[in-house]
């Protein structure tokens, strides 16, 4: 079944694309086809036309410089860009708008709101996420960051590492351990801070692909103001899992469709190279198809939830970890499907993340970028034997995982 739209959705839906076809370059095939040096300078010059137009956080009210737009507005502005291969935002917006703004606006006060939404959206300010360290990955409350009131500041002493695109922002948001007495998921607060100052040194870790996405972030004397704390003091735990829900299931809107893409490209690769002759890659090709519609129907049922006024929690587990085992499978798929070519690449995905971009070239040069970034997708974002626990334990009610002793 397919959802059907007003004629007041078909007419937005017609503006976006107006937009659009008015605003992307002429001959426009999907940011994947920019030449890699190219795609961030197009991505920060479109974040500014975005942002002109009351695009680039369409769900936050218009008053913090957000677009005010329905439930139903914000699903079909991100299907048509998604169509276009066009961004939704810069290369640090997951962060800064699908995080921590939206966070903050769940759970800020009307004077964090009013003080750092509208600085999200001109680009003054900048965010990473900060919550993974060495001893604290798939058990986040292990977490040991340090922060201690010191009259009107909180001084920050520890370390966070896997800090995605931090080298280019000047905020992070961290879960900080407060009280040391607490048991280990209470006793944490989730605290804004800055990262021009003398007490963060943020030093970016380099991939085998010779990219920079991830960083190591330390905090020595760190300090920030002690209002800067989202939610109560010590209890930042419900504060993260917000964060964290919405990071899993905002994606539904968009994931679907660019996984369908994806598959398309394989599914015109094997006919290309006569590798759909082979019975077995017959029926890979169609067990994969089966589980993208499947998943298309989960993020519909996602977006249902949404449209009814629903927060994102524990149950968008389902969704994250549906995504990220499929992608492995199917990836696998692809390097069987090249044989031979599978063995030479010359160049990575333009995309750590998920699929790779929309006109990426339909060949080894990114399906094999993809296959090795599927891998990362199972862990990142919470790995999935810690979304099986959530899903277990938190929607299905089961019993809790034995504990080894102390």
């Amino acid at each position: 079944m397919d959802p059907t739209y007003s004629a007041e959705a078909d007419e937005f839906r017609a503006r976006i694309r107006t937009f659009l076809d008015e605003n992307l370059p002429t001959g426009w095939v999907g940011i994947g086809a920019l030449p890699h040096d190219d795609v961030k300078s197009f991505a920060d010059g479109w974040r500014q036309k975005l942002a002109a137009n009351s695009l680039l956080a369409p769900s936050w009210p218009t008053e913090y410089g957000g677009g005010g737009l329905s439930e139903l507005e914000q699903v079909i502005l991100a299907e048509e860009f998604q169509k276009a291969g066009a961004p939704t935002g810069g290369g640090n917006d997951a962060f800064s708008i699908q995080m921590v703004g939206n966070t903050i606006l769940h759970w800020g006060t009307d004077e964090q709101r009013a003080h750092f939404l509208p600085r999200i959206v001109s680009g003054e300010d900048t965010w990473c996420q900060g919550y993974s360290e060495p001893d604290a990955g798939s058990d986040l409350a292990n977490l040991g960051l340090r922060a201690v009131l010191d009259g009107d500041e909180w001084v920050l002493n520890g370390q966070k590492i896997w800090t995605s695109a931090g080298q280019y922002a000047d905020w992070i948001f961290v879960l900080c351990r407060t009280d040391t007495d607490a048991p280990k998921h209470r006793g944490i607060s989730f605290i804004l801070c800055p990262v021009d100052q003398p007490g963060v040194e943020v030093r970016p870790i380099q991939m085998l692909s010779g990219d920079y996405d991830f960083n190591e972030t330390f905090f020595t004397d760190a300090r920030t103001h002690k209002d800067n704390v989202v939610g109560e003091i010590n209890g930042g735990w419900a504060v993260a899992m917000t964060l964290l829900g919405y990071e899993r299931g905002e994606a539904a809107a968009t994931q679907p469709l660019v996984f369908r893409t994806e598959w398309d490209k394989l599914a015109a690769l094997a006919k290309e190279n006569g590798a759909n002759k082979d019975p077995n890659v017959r029926d890979r090709l169609a067990s994969t198809f089966i589980e993208v519609e499947i998943m298309r129907y989960l993020g519909m049922g996602t977006l249902t939830r949404f449209l009814k006024g629903a927060q994102p929690g524990p149950s968008e587990s389902a969704f994250k970890l549906y995504w990220s085992e499929y992608h492995k499978r199917v990836t696998e798929l692809a390097v069987d499907v090249m044989g031979a070519d599978a063995m030479v690449s010359h160049s990575a995905a333009k995309s750590s993340f998920g699929p790779d971009l929309v006109g990426a070239p339909n060949d080894a040069t990114s399906w094999l970028g993809a296959f090795y970034n599927a891998r990362a997708g199972t862990i990142y974002a919470g790995t999935s034997q810690v979304q099986r626990n959530i899903l277990g334990e938190m929607v299905l009610g089961l019993p809790k995982e034995p504990k080894a002793p102390k």
